[in-house]
């Protein structure tokens, strides 16, 4: 079924709930989960020899990117914890690795209905860019890491259940453009927000210059690049750039709390069709309006014939709240 799925409208289609297709990560340590998402031995290409031995020895050494499943009343809820403590969970080379390798299950599992990208360290989401990594590349090493970057950040929008970034901290350069690749954004007030790399000679490139303009117009959206301006929460919400804003809690994890409220929302929703109506918005927004109704068709013919409609139907006439299987 999915094979022919994917030969009728492409892979960027398979975000469709199959009652065959429950993957679950199997239980692994610590020490071969770290392995697993970090790409085992396989061999680093495009890098020094001594950054791919440093590399190596730090994905044996720890898990930087991890998966939570939440269960109860809650099942169906995954977060995706960002835990490199020593450096403020900047993007180098393991924590992509590993949070590309953990994307990539998430995209297959259709028993996980909304995904939550959150830090464990306190005072920041993401910092961005890991310099001292990128200080160690020639011009063509670094080029390809910002290729692999960018493609992170359209793997993660690209996921086919609803995102949410809980930024309880800096969302800088690279770490907003990652908080802009998740469908929405909760944060604290007293969180930073802000493209900067205009402030270290650069400029976005892993999907802010493209994303930002899209979320909060282009004439505020290049005021912001050009200037490389950090804004605070409340900011960030009036302009559009997060969904909710929040005062910060003593256990600093009040975005989280908030991304965590907002999921519960979501969560009780017939999954196909959340699915289907971000693959119609995300596809559509990209068009003409002809083309974009096209698409909502195709999306809206996806619904028609699954279970979960018929619940939602039956759920309606006999006056119960409905009860989806994705199916």
């Amino acid at each position: 079924m999915t094979t022919l799925l994917c030969r009728l409208v492409g892979p960027r289609w398979l975000g469709v709930i199959l009652p065959d297709t429950h993957a679950r990560t199997p239980y692994l340590t610590p020490r071969d989960r770290t392995r697993q998402l970090a790409g085992g031995g396989r061999s680093l290409t495009g890098y020094s020899r001594a950054l791919s031995r440093k590399q190596h020895t730090e994905a044996e050494a720890a898990v930087e990117v991890d998966l939570k499943r939440l269960d109860g009343e809650d099942n169906g809820i995954a977060e995706v914890l960002m835990c490199r403590h020593v450096a403020r969970n900047s993007l180098g080379h393991v924590f992509v690795s590993q949070m590309r390798e953990l994307v990539s299950t998430l995209s297959n599992d259709s028993a996980v209905r909304v995904v939550v990208f959150r830090s464990l360290v306190p005072g920041v989401f993401c910092a961005g860019a890991d310099l001292k990594e990128r200080a160690l590349m020639n011009n063509s090493e670094s080029d390809l890491f910002v290729h692999n970057l960018r493609s992170l950040m359209t793997q993660i929008a690209l996921l086919p259940m609803p995102t949410i970034a809980a930024v309880d901290g800096a969302a800088l350069g690279g770490g907003l453009e990652l908080a802009l690749a998740c469908d929405l954004r909760s944060a604290a007030y007293s969180a930073q927000m802000g493209l900067i790399e205009t402030t270290r000679g650069l400029l976005p490139g892993a999907g802010g210059s493209q994303r930002l303009p899209r979320m909060v117009g282009m004439t505020l959206a290049k005021e912001l690049i050009f200037t490389g301006r950090r804004v605070g929460g409340q900011t960030a919400l009036e302009m559009g750039l997060v969904n909710r804003a929040v005062e910060q809690n003593q256990t600093g994890d009040a975005a989280y709390r908030e991304a965590l409220s907002l999921a519960r929302e979501i969560l009780p929703q017939a999954p196909i069709a959340v699915r289907m109506a971000k693959e119609a918005m995300n596809r559509g927004f990209e068009v003409d309006i002809s083309s974009a109704m096209a698409i909502e068709r195709m999306c809206y013919a996806r619904v028609i014939p699954t279970r979960d409609r018929q619940e939602g139907m039956a759920a309606f006439i006999e006056k119960r709240p409905p009860r989806y299987t994705g199916e």
